[in-house]
């Protein structure tokens, strides 16, 4: 892949000009001071720098000119360590480790270094230039554009790239776009069914939802991998504006909706990564993509419709969509026997009230998966968090003249009774985990700048890569 701007290639020349990058903690900083010169001590002291994470310091040398970037670290084993860097630091080129000059700081590792300031570098570019350029870190290592760590940065912000576009250029047509160059570029299939053939094909709930747009809707599947290997299927949320339907959405609750694709963005950036890193898996990605529009076709509260797989629906709420194009959506994986399913989707506010913005809802029907998923999780530093598929809030849903309704009139557990919507229509036996994500930064955080966030991500990439070395007799 190409290099990305905040980075620069040590081929070029660029190594004598870079200056120092000194990762530091509490503990360190006084043995680095102790074979400084005084004038350093001195600045150091007076400028207040004391290593705390994400802070930084430029250190001037006796000229005036940069000696070295002081830069205060938490945990160096953190990817996102770094992503404070690239705008807390003046635009310039960095060196991490340069000339042994980080001896007596902390060790980061590459692939962490590239990840943290990549994704800490990264501004939405589509429709404005950005006020400044971020620093340059200096890759060394000729080799390092082909590492994980820049497959990771590539998917990463790929899916960022998705969520922020808004929805007049990022609808149905395009989103499969997006799965038709991503196939293109790694040797997959993308097959859609678009309109009204998605009643032909017996996809009712999508082709509900999404009737009223003049932007037809679709089901979008990308097919990837050999048939020998273990057969993943990944699902995705691809609502690419939410008005909320007849249930019409307040304008501060419409506001940000073009980020209601972000499961299917996430989706789509996990396929990139399994397929560039050329895991050995058989992958489908099933992506429901569709606009919920107000119209004089739209679906209305009261309807019933017949999902696939043959549960009838009420529709108590349209604006409780995103269960309902992917209902279907995991009923069709069901039907292609896949040895592991994962789904995302930015599907409740009430995720958010119990979780917060920064820690996505995992709900899983399998002790092994669930287990396996925190581990990922967990060592992958993209948090998830365990909620209860707790069956007697089922009755939540309960309908007088259908099988279920897809809401129901209390607020309360609305996270998990989206979730137990969802696992009528997967049985037992099929492994199952469901991502209930926000895909989005409200405000700016190191390694996080506001806007769209690939949440998720990392985790079931490590739990796939785990999955993938374990080999197709292996449990989830």
């Amino acid at each position: 892949m190409s290099l990305p701007s905040c980075f620069a290639n040590a081929a070029m020349g660029e190594v004598a000009q870079a200056i120092p990058l000194i990762a530091l903690d509490a503990a360190t900083l006084p043995r680095y001071l102790a074979k400084q010169p005084e004038r350093v001590r001195r600045w150091v002291a007076a400028q207040g720098f004391v290593a705390d994470a994400n802070t930084v310091l430029l250190v001037p040398d006796a000229d005036g000119s940069p000696l070295a970037a002081l830069v205060g670290v938490g945990d160096p084993s953190d990817p996102f360590a770094l992503g404070a860097c690239p705008f807390a630091l003046p635009p310039g080129t960095y060196a991490l480790n340069k000339l042994g000059l980080n001896n007596d700081g902390l060790r980061i590792e590459l692939g962490n270094a590239i990840l943290g300031w990549g994704l800490g570098a990264y501004r939405y570019e589509r429709y404005r230039k950005p006020a400044r350029a971020s620093a340059r870190l200096l890759l060394e290592d000729a080799k390092a554009t082909s590492s994980e760590a820049f497959a990771l940065l590539k998917a990463s912000t790929l899916v960022r790239d998705l969520v922020n576009t808004p929805t007049e250029d990022m609808g149905p047509e395009e989103l499969e776009a997006v799965a038709q160059r991503i196939a293109h570029a790694y040797g997959g299939l993308v097959e859609s069914t678009v309109g009204d053939a998605l009643l032909a094909a017996n996809f009712p709930t999508i082709h509900a939802v999404g009737r009223a747009s003049h932007r037809a809707p679709r089901l979008i599947a990308l097919r990837w991998g050999d048939d020998a290997h273990p057969h993943v299927i990944v699902a995705g949320k691809g609502v690419c504006f939410d008005t909320g339907g007849l249930s019409i959405k307040t304008g501060d609750g419409m506001r940000n909706m073009k980020k209601d694709m972000g499961g299917a963005a996430i989706a789509l950036g996990l396929a990139q990564l399994v397929m560039a890193m050329r895991l050995p898996l058989r992958l489908t990605v099933l992506i429901p993509a569709v606009e919920n529009s107000i119209g004089g076709n739209a679906f209305r509260p009261g309807d019933v419709i017949r999902a696939r797989g043959g549960i009838s629906v009420e529709i108590d709420n349209t604006d409780a969509e995103g269960r309902l194009v992917l209902c279907d959506a995991l009923a069709y994986a069901v039907e292609l026997k896949p040895d592991l399913l994962l789904d995302f989707a930015t599907l409740t506010g009430a995720a958010r009230v119990a979780l917060g913005p920064e820690l996505p809802a995992l709900f899983c029907n399998d002790e092994h998966l669930a287990a396996n998923c925190l581990t990922a999780a967990a060592q992958s530093r993209d948090p998830l968090w365990r909620m209860p598929l707790w069956k007697p809030y089922a009755n939540y849903l309960k309908s007088n003249v259908a099988d279920t309704a897809n809401s129901g009139a209390t607020r309360m557990a609305g996270a998990i009774t989206a979730a137990l919507y969802l696992q009528r229509f997967v049985p037992d036996g099929v492994p199952w985990a469901h991502m209930d994500t926000y895909a989005w930064n409200d405000s700016d955080r190191p390694g996080h700048p506001a806007g769209g966030e690939a949440q998720g991500l990392l985790a079931m990439y490590a739990l796939l890569k785990s999955k993938a070395a374990q080999g197709s007799g292996a449990a989830v």
